[in-house]
């Protein structure tokens, strides 16, 4: 199960284009919202959310909200928006749930072990990144695990063969593929194979254009 988190948060008074002024103010402007509450405009502190961020998926967090000092709300972020050039948050969307409610979201995939095939010389390929989950919030793991140990070269791990927690239902298609083991492929080996003829010394005296014509 994914560990609650407590954070506080401030009504906000600036709407719109804020991200820069609350920024040079270590704020981050975000919104609160859920079927059983209004819309609220609020801002959270920079610093502690992008470190909460850094240290773990948000997707499957389970925050406690207090608003100016209020009674703590239940949410999980919903999306978080982006600057496309530094890719810093620029803004959050939190959603108010009922911890009685299932809800679905995305966790991250962990890979562990070390394929067969991998050490044949074979490529492991991660197809997906992220599964699609349906759980009561209390059930919601960190992440799902996938052990690539047995998998050789031309063989693939789907979806229907990850093994959920208790309470958990996946939801992605069970035929998808999650990873893979491939052979390397020829452009890859003829590649290789020219960087090293390019790397070897050319001898004294060799002719790359060719040999001249006697006189």
């Amino acid at each position: 199960m994914t560990d609650t988190i407590e954070i506080v948060a401030e009504h906000r008074e600036r709407i719109g284009k804020s991200s820069r002024i609350l920024a040079l103010e270590g704020k981050l402007p975000a919104v609160v919202y859920g079927t059983a509450i209004e819309s609220q405009a609020i801002e959270v502190d920079r610093h502690i959310f992008e470190q909460i961020v850094k240290h773990g998926s948000v997707s499957s967090t389970l925050f406690k909200l207090a608003i100016d000092g209020g009674k703590p709300l239940n949410v999980m972020v919903k999306e978080m928006k982006h600057d496309p050039l530094k890719g810093t948050i620029e803004h959050v969307d939190f959603w108010a749930i009922n911890m009685r409610e299932t809800v679905a979201t995305t966790v991250p995939v962990t890979f562990v072990g070390d394929s067969v095939g991998e050490k044949e010389g074979g490529v492991v390929i991660h197809e997906m990144r992220e599964i699609h989950i349906e759980a009561l919030p209390t059930d919601l793991p960190e992440s799902i695990e996938v052990d690539v140990s047995d998998l050789e070269i031309g063989q693939a791990f789907h979806v229907a063969s990850l093994v959920a927690p208790k309470g958990v239902t996946i939801l992605d298609d069970p035929e998808a593929i999650v990873c893979a083991v491939t052979a390397p492929t020829k452009a890859v080996e003829d590649e290789e194979a020219a960087e090293a003829e390019a790397a070897e010394p050319m001898l004294v005296g060799e002719d790359t254009e060719g040999t001249e014509d006697e006189a």
